[in-house]
């Protein structure tokens, strides 16, 4: 860490969380806390759009939520830019300028007693960027595909499909130019029709902008389609991370394995169902968190590797296997 609480980071580097941990308080006297996001590591750079992948509760909306500011977190560095994240209200205000959010029901998102326009143009007056108003709003709707935007300028939500509300937070968000856009289930509230053309706006935006995208999603067959590298989450750690092509072609982690087989079913990956649900993050197994679930140990595959104890026993760490991606596995090399 430099002077000035900015920390050293590779240069095409925008974001980086190191050993993050969100802890919950107990719920009731003498309980434990909930361990919602357990020491997560995770790099994001520009113009690349990474998701982060896992089944309900399994902490990756928390984690999001921390690097947006809006999650207070219990140990760990988060940085962006260079910089730790602001505590300060003006740096908070110009860091929020800088990260924006896309939620999962534009319905909800936005105020049905304002036009388009004035959804629109409401980040831009927050942080006194007025000046060219009528043409930066014009730009972002149409950039976001929504033309002629004067068409529908004067509209309200409630005259808009779900597809063209969602166009419309999208660009609330890109008048601001940011750097980092987070997606939280972008597309689970849309109709199947109209998924593909969003997901295809954020990757062209990506791209265009040179803005990076993090797209938290459990719908699996999601980022295979535009993510650049894909995290999988697992009970409040990151349990394997890859390019989209090297996870896709070789799944090493049976967490991965099994997930990817639901989707990949019809390209002849044999479908493994998980046996049970998530934890409580209040009550985490000792050694691999997944190892109560794991189907390597519920067969006996993991004994007969000689890595049954260690399953039970010992925390498995991320480490790399292969050029890009990284498993926190005992199995992957025995």
């Amino acid at each position: 860490m430099c002077a000035g609480g900015q920390i050293m980071t590779a240069t095409e580097s925008l974001l980086n969380v190191s050993n993050v941990h969100v802890a919950y308080p107990a719920r009731r006297r003498g309980g434990k806390s909930a361990r919602a996001v357990d020491g997560v590591d995770l790099e994001i750079r520009l113009g690349e759009i990474v998701a982060l992948v896992g089944e309900s509760g399994c902490g990756k909306t928390t984690l999001a939520r921390a690097i947006l500011g809006l999650q207070k977190i219990s140990e760990g560095l988060i940085a962006f830019d260079g910089e730790l994240l602001p505590t300060s209200a003006n740096g908070k205000k110009a860091f929020r300028r800088r990260v924006q959010i896309v939620f999962q029901d534009p319905t909800a998102s936005l105020n049905p007693r304002q036009s388009v326009y004035e959804i629109v143009a409401e980040g831009l007056r927050i942080h006194g960027l007025g000046e060219n108003e009528h043409h930066v709003v014009k730009t972002a709707l149409e950039q976001c595909g929504l033309h002629p935007a004067e068409r529908y300028m004067l509209k309200y939500p409630h005259e808009l499909s779900g597809g063209q509300r969602q166009r419309v937070v999208i660009a609330g968000a890109m008048v601001l130019k940011p750097q980092l856009l987070v997606a939280d289930e972008p597309v689970s509230s849309l109709d199947a029709s109209v998924r593909g053309e969003i997901l295809a706006l954020l990757q062209r935006l990506a791209r265009d902008e040179n803005m990076a995208v993090l797209v938290v999603t459990h719908d699996l067959g999601l980022p295979w389609n535009i993510a650049d590298r894909i995290a999988v989450m697992y009970l409040g750690r990151i349990v394997e991370i890859g390019t989209t092509e090297e996870l896709l072609a070789n799944p090493k982690h049976p967490y991965t394995q099994a997930l990817l087989s639901v989707v990949l079913e019809h390209l002849g990956m044999p479908q493994q169902i998980l046996v049970g649900e998530m934890p409580d993050p209040t009550e985490i197994a000792s050694g691999c968190r997944f190892h109560p679930r794991c189907p390597l140990v519920q067969s006996g595959e993991a004994q007969r590797r000689g890595i049954a104890d260690r399953c039970t026993h010992e925390d498995p760490l991320l480490q790399m296997s292969g050029n890009q991606q990284s498993v926190a596995c005992h199995a992957v090399g025995v």
